[in-house]
């Protein structure tokens, strides 16, 4: 029997010199804000009970684009909103209506939760009929200085105002989806080039009066050409290419005549390997034309939405197969479209019946565990399909997330070092962040499984 122990011992580092391994003190970054949301769950105008949620999930950001949905329900966020006649003066308070918009940003921040601020319009889905709100402004430097006085308010007390932290600014959504000479745009009735005024008009105005926020756009109808698989349910023109050169027009122009570009936004609708595919470009592209300090927010993303998917195991596991893919790539920031309550495709977190939530928000539960350790440690290939994040505290505890979306179940053959699993947590068709009784030996197809470590002998 002695010999057999013996033998066991001795075969155990051959054992595991196969698995891959993961060093937990050995960290390459942070754990980014890829977790964040885009417009609430508000309903009813002045609801915000659901926002504890966005709390309870540790959402850093809610972007406020399409809030309240069309028109910005004609109260919330949007410039036509705030500042209801363009022909008054900026400079006076009474001209401007931050009523249901105050409440909702304070709803936000007293749940934890940062606003990222779309500066523009509310898209107009049904503009084919008539056009609204999506016409180029007809002053460029007064819509700046309405901005400014949007900025004041929020962040510096003017009109009655608030001093909150809102670090992002983002200038339009969409500008370039679809010609104009088609009347397809749904956001942007104008040319590209007059777009671009607007940016360098706005962006050089509003960085010079707020140097310390991040002033960015255009939130990029994507970059569906790169891989040539376009998505339906994202809802833009087919002319993919486009989207690309507008992308390559306005990077020459703004390094051209130094315009502030402190993050560019980029959307996607592309399944978990292709959206990576996509900002990858994005990212290199940026750093090509010298924006390397430019950081990369996509700020709209759902993996191939779809009504058959809406509240499944299998969205759940590639909404986090998503994220962790942009944690471990060269993305910033990232905003899920959409935390509304509301039907249709692109309600993945809370059911529009019952207003619980959905197995997707659960992911956000638990990608925030890793966030709480806050330092990314550098984890293996594991193979197609199979997402792996891990993070450290730098004092001994230690998390791992799993997203399997390749077809086949995943064997958790890693070798963990000096770390032990304490906990471990599933989402599947049957669990929503569950506590298991033990370990478990693999990871389903359309699972999500979070382990949680801790170094050996650490009390």
């Amino acid at each position: 029997m002695k010999r057999l122990i013996l033998l066991s011992l001795l075969l155990v580092p051959f054992l595991l010199a196969g698995q891959p391994k993961i060093n937990f003190d050995k960290t390459v970054g942070i754990i980014k804000p890829v977790n964040g949301v885009g417009q609430p769950p508000i309903y009813s105008y002045t609801n915000t009970s659901l926002f504890h949620y966005l709390k309870e999930a540790g959402v850093p950001y809610s972007r406020l684009h399409d809030v309240g949905g069309a028109y910005g329900m004609n109260i919330y966020v949007d410039i036509p909103n705030v500042f209801r006649d363009f022909d008054a003066d900026e400079n006076d308070p009474a001209s401007y209506d931050f009523t249901f918009t105050d409440y909702l940003i304070k709803g936000l921040v007293d749940n934890g939760v940062e606003p990222y601020y779309r500066l523009g319009v509310t898209i107009e889905n049904a503009q084919r009929i008539k056009a609204y709100r999506i016409f180029p402004p007809k002053d460029y430097a007064k819509w700046a200085r309405i901005c400014e006085h949007v900025i004041l308010h929020y962040t510096q007390g003017w009109a009655d105002g608030f001093n909150m932290e809102i670090s992002h600014w983002e200038i339009w959504n969409e500008p370039e989806n679809g010609r104009l000479e088609e009347n397809e745009n749904m956001m942007w009735r104008g040319t590209w080039e007059q777009y671009m005024d607007l940016y360098g008009t706005a962006a050089t105005y509003l960085k010079a009066k707020f140097p310390h926020l991040k002033i960015g756009g255009y939130g990029s109808s994507g970059f569906y050409a790169i891989t040539g698989e376009g998505v339906k349910a994202a809802n833009v023109s087919p002319r993919f290419e486009y989207f690309v050169d507008c992308f390559l027009a306005f990077l020459e122009r703004a390094r051209k005549e130094k315009w502030p570009l402190d993050f560019f936004s980029a959307h996607s609708y592309a399944n978990p390997a292709t959206a990576v595919k996509q900002m990858e470009y994005v990212r290199k592209t940026l750093d090509k034309y010298g924006f390397k300090d430019t950081e990369l927010s996509v700020n709209e993303w759902l993996p191939e939405p779809s009504l058959k998917k809406l509240g499944s195991a299998r969205q759940a596991a590639e909404i986090a197969a998503e994220m962790i893919g942009f944690q471990n790539t060269g993305v910033d920031d990232a905003e899920i479209y959409d935390a509304k309550v509301g039907g249709g495709l692109y309600a993945p977190l809370f059911d529009n019946n019952t207003f619980e939530p959905r197995k997707a928000y659960y992911t956000f539960v638990m990608f925030n565990e890793l966030r709480k350790l806050g330092k990314a440690v550098a984890v293996p290939d594991a193979g197609e399909g199979i997402y792996l994040c891990g993070a450290s505290d730098g004092d001994g505890k230690a998390a791992l997330l799993v997203s399997n979306i390749s077809g086949e179940p995943w064997k958790i053959g890693l070798d963990f070092g000096k770390y032990e699993v304490k906990e471990s947590f599933l989402l599947d068709e049957t669990h929503q962040n569950d506590r298991l009784d033990a370990v478990p030996e693999t990871v389903d197809n359309f699972s999500v499984c979070l382990l949680l470590l801790e170094k050996k002998g650490k009390r």
